[in-house]
């Protein structure tokens, strides 16, 4: 008997027993569906966490204050890193492309008869955007220039014109902030909300200079960060080297002592959370194929009925001529079959899932913008191992099939 007919004997012999075939292969539908499922909706996430830090700059390598230890509390120091130090890193970092210092800041804003506030108020520098690789919407960033003079001038973000604004045009308008004037001078690209909800448009930007005299009151010239741009991805570890040893000469760090600052390499962050993402991934995804073992589980019992309901149907043939191999096939053959076609719809099924879900988080989470992640190798790994899981379960209740003695079969009632 050819592999083709063995085929369609099995498929004959399935679709004799419709239902008993459906619910055979309902484990392994939802342990294929629940595994494709877990890996997409797992590499969504990943795919959000990468798109999300790319969207803080182009090769964005971030330098904080250090803080100390003080009496069993760690105290941020008051002055570890200056404007200065920006500069520098920018002159003499060849692995740096652009920095900016940042100095945060409070308060409300006023237009007219609204006020609104902001999630974000910072002092930056000329290039800022450059760093951050965004672009303008309308108007133009500060200058160089402004930021020398402490220029009472700020860059607002979409959700400040839609709050302050509504349709008007915000450029050269006057909004207030604890009661100081500022001109609009610019309004930045749209970007939507981070991956924990938090609106990115809702922010202003104004020269770093001016927020640290004007709104914090401050003469000295420490600022909360420094962000740089490396000149190119394979440059960050370069130029993240080239950093902390320019700021060790110029803040008289001497070897085997702590420094009072911290370079932070996003992507190391980015690759990080990936990595946990991952695993978490995994973990349910192994979870989930714990079904597939409990279908494989129900394909052999129902094999194994199906052996005993058949057994004069097992004499006759091999009395007529079937050999042991051939039965071994043909039930092989129909717990594959069983195993691939729960297979085949439990990839349909989890990938509409996968879909369907990751269309909900956005319409819950407007702004977020989940890619839409339909894993084919996840599929492909399920499907073989579903193959596999009819192979397995199957082997038994066949082998138990073909080693039946014909005269006891035939005999069989």
């Amino acid at each position: 008997m050819t592999i083709w007919d063995t085929f369609r004997v099995a498929i004959r012999s399935l679709m004799k027993n419709k239902m008993r075939a459906s619910l055979t292969v309902l484990g392994v539908v939802i342990g294929i569906a629940a595994v494709t499922t877990m890996v997409s909706i797992g590499q969504s996430a990943s795919a959000l966490v990468q798109n999300q830090f790319m969207a803080l700059g182009t090769n964005v390598i971030v330098v904080f204050p250090e803080s100390q230890q003080r009496g069993g509390v760690r105290q941020a120091l008051t002055v570890t890193l200056t404007a200065a130090d920006s500069q520098e890193i920018a002159a003499q970092c060849d692995a740096v492309l652009a920095t900016t210092p940042l100095v945060g800041a409070a308060g409300q804003l006023i237009y007219g008869n609204t006020n609104w506030n902001v999630n974000e108020l910072s002092g930056v520098g000329s290039d800022y955007l450059i760093v951050r690789n965004w672009d303008m919407a309308a108007g133009d960033f500060f200058t160089e220039d402004d930021i020398k003079s402490g220029a009472k001038v700020c860059v607002i973000g979409h959700t400040v014109v839609t709050k302050l604004f509504q349709t008007g045009n915000p450029i050269n308008q006057i909004i207030r902030i604890r009661n100081i004037p500022f001109r609009v001078v610019g309004v930045l690209e749209k970007k939507g909300v981070d991956m924990v909800g938090n609106d990115r448009d809702n922010l202003v930007l104004m020269p770093y200079t001016t927020v640290r005299k004007r709104l914090q009151g401050s003469n000295f010239d420490n600022v909360n960060a420094i962000f740089v741009s490396a000149v190119s991805p394979a440059r960050m570890t370069e130029a993240t080297k080239q950093i902390e040893q320019l700021l060790l000469e110029r803040h008289g760090i001497e070897p085997g002592k702590t420094p009072d600052f911290r370079v932070q390499d996003t992507t190391e962050i980015a690759a990080t959370l990936g990595i946990i993402t991952g695993v978490l991934t995994l973990m349910l995804s192994t979870i989930a194929g714990i079904s597939l073992l409990v279908g494989g589980v129900g394909i052999m019992n129902i094999m194994l009925v199906s052996v005993t309901e058949r057994t004069k149907e097992i004499g006759i043939r091999m009395a007529i001529g079937a050999s042991g191999n051939d039965i071994l096939r043909q039930f092989l053959v129909e717990a594959i079959v069983l195993s691939l076609m729960g297979g085949l719809i439990g990839i349909l099924l989890g990938s509409s899932a996968s879909v369907g879900a990751t269309l909900l988080i956005n319409y819950f989470n407007p702004g977020q913008d989940w890619p839409i992640v339909i894993s084919l190798p996840a599929a492909a790994v399920a499907l073989a191992f579903a193959g596999f899981v009819g192979v397995f379960f199957g082997y038994y209740p066949a082998r138990r099939a073909s080693r039946m003695d014909p005269i006891e079969a035939l005999r069989y009632e």
